[in-house]
């Protein structure tokens, strides 16, 4: 984005303007109205029961689907019109599943390089970055290894690394502790809170966990669609 269209100091990574999003197949109403805020560098937990839309703001949030009425904003720039989607996701965000989503015939090297492809990085330059990731998230003697040689614990913080292969500004976890025991989950939450504190990183984490929540500077309720409370984390 060149410095002309970059928006004042101060202003929100990504603004949310009176979003619905609607399934007409199924006459489903997942969000309705919904006007939010995130500044750079945030680290914000949205919770909520099964059902009330936290997966659809969050894929909404992620390019990943459009809304049915309303407009999102990223760093400025309306998402709708923009046929520029795809660089958007592969440079400006990454994604961190509950279900980790490596491909179980690549190494961590060669998964943590996928989203590399997209941006065009020469392989010598995807291996390097690749292999400063699996330091940063201490798997380097793991570079080898398929999915299924490493523990699930190790899986999620590959799939963490992978979303950071384009040093993207904003992360987000989709339930990113659901399937780990408490020491794994106590790991990716260190260090989602280094990648906050150390590497400016905006974190915007969808889970039920209240330890989660626990991290963040902002949490967010939502329920039947619509935000019901914001409140600061507590200390």
């Amino acid at each position: 984005m060149s410095n002309s269209h970059r928006p004042a100091a101060g202003a929100p990574l990504l603004r949310v303007d009176r979003v619905s999003r609607i399934y007409p197949e199924g006459a489903v109403t997942a969000l309705l109205d919904v006007s939010l805020e995130f500044q750079k560098g945030e680290y914000v937990a949205i919770m909520g029961p099964s059902g009330s839309g936290k997966s659809t703001l969050l894929n909404l949030l992620g390019a990943l689907d459009k809304p049915t009425a309303g407009e999102i904003y990223f760093d400025g720039q309306p998402l709708s019109g923009n046929r520029n989607l795809d660089v958007i996701r592969a440079e400006k965000i990454g994604f961190v599943f509950q279900s980790f989503h490596l491909l179980p015939s690549l190494t961590t090297l060669q998964n943590i390089q996928v989203p590399m492809l997209a941006a065009g990085r020469k392989p010598c330059s995807r291996v390097e970055r690749a292999r400063e990731l699996l330091e940063l998230v201490a798997l380097g003697h793991r570079a080898g290894h398929l999915p299924s040689q490493l523990s699930v614990g190790q899986r999620q913080r590959v799939a963490i690394a992978r979303a950071l292969a384009n040093d993207p500004p904003l992360l987000l976890a989709d339930e990113p502790t659901g399937n780990l025991d408490s020491r794994a989950g106590a790991e990716a939450l260190a260090l989602f809170d280094r990648l906050h504190r150390q590497h400016g990183k905006t974190l915007i984490v969808i889970t039920h966990s209240a330890e989660v929540a626990a991290r963040a500077e902002r949490v967010i309720w939502i329920r039947d669609g619509r935000i019901v409370t914001r409140e600061a984390a507590a200390a």
